[in-house]
């Protein structure tokens, strides 16, 4: 209800400061504090997520780096966040953006260009994946506010989530402290765990687009507007199923390997989104696109905010994992 209660007061963000200065508001309300991943709450943290994101997607991206950061910092063990700290987590790798860190006593030395760096020129500390003297992954944390770390403006075109600033980040012979070991940042259970958190971002906001739906049909009734709804009704149901069945077996097996897992809700809640989008946009007619603020942003930015799904890479993957398990895994 508390993080309710903030988000009722917040209404639109200019840009990327504006996103930042209420990512700094919710952090210091203490409403960053979502349960972590296994606690036996996962649900709560799930839902947490979900209604950040039908509030705003562009905030639920750095809301969810921040909250995911924090996560991953309390799984590995690590020193606790600086107080009033706010986190960037910043995992993308392409092949034209690789860092490199090297070891200098107890703190590690950061070279190199990190890509798609979410809010990067608002929060205070980014936490992000690079490769040590002997070419293994190794987490780093990083002050921001250092001389050998500069914001660009490059490699961020985007018209849906634009005001994330997700640019790239140049790290010249900057300090960072090592954050787990080598490896574990994709070895560690959460991090399958964080990709069902962001499932439940795309879900927050494919609910909060079908609320409109349904407002709509509630003040006119017309028979293919219901059937619209009525499959949208369906598609949500069935995904708010699979996000909390998922979150119980979290809390269940905090340890156990949740791969699988993770790509059977994030594949249900993506095909969700692209049919909650399709009937919700035939149901009510251009006019939430052209009047209707929050809806058009949502619907904007949603689509890119649902590309973190590499598609049928993604699809593959699973396939290929179920493709050796016996017969009747899906009996009832």
């Amino acid at each position: 209800m508390a993080l309710h209660g903030f988000l009722q007061g917040y209404r639109g963000y200019a840009d990327t400061q504006a996103l930042g200065d209420a990512l700094k508001a919710l952090q210091e309300e203490g409403l960053d504090q979502l349960p972590l991943p296994g606690s036996g709450q996962t649900l709560a943290r799930f839902s947490g997520l979900a209604q950040v994101a039908g509030h705003d997607l562009r905030l639920c991206k750095l809301f969810e780096g921040h909250t995911d950061a924090l996560a991953i910092i309390a799984e590995l063990d690590s020193p606790l966040p600086p107080l009033g700290s706010t986190w960037g987590m910043w995992a993308s790798e392409p092949p034209t953006a690789k860092v490199r860190v090297r070891h200098a006593g107890q703190r590690l030395v950061v070279d190199g260009r990190k890509a798609w760096c979410s809010g990067a020129a608002v929060v205070s500390h980014g936490l992000l994946t690079a490769w040590d003297e002997e070419d293994r992954q190794q987490l780093v944390a990083v002050a921001m506010d250092q001389p050998g770390v500069t914001v660009t403006d490059e490699g961020w075109s985007a018209v849906g989530m634009a005001a994330t600033g997700s640019v790239e980040v140049l790290f010249r012979e900057a300090w960072g402290v090592a954050v787990g070991g080598p490896g574990d940042y994709l070895s560690r259970p959460g991090f399958w765990h964080g990709g069902i958190g962001i499932a439940a971002c795309w879900y927050g906001a494919a609910q909060r687009l079908g609320e409109v739906l349904r407002a709509h049909c509630a003040q006119r009734p017309e028979p293919h507007a219901l059937a619209h709804l009525g499959a949208v009704d369906s598609a949500l149901n069935s995904a708010a199923c699979v996000l909390r069945a998922s979150a119980g077996q979290i809390d269940r097996e905090p340890g156990a390997d949740a791969r699988q897992l993770a790509q059977q809700a994030r594949a249900c809640i993506e095909d969700t989104v692209e049919q909650v989008m399709h009937h919700v946009g035939r149901g009510v007619g251009a006019g939430p696109y052209c009047k209707d603020p929050h809806f058009a942003q949502l619907m904007a930015d949603l689509p890119v905010y649902v590309r973190q799904s590499h598609a049928e890479r993604d699809l593959a993957a699973l396939g290929e994992q179920v493709a050796g398990e016996p017969l009747g895994r899906w009996q009832l």
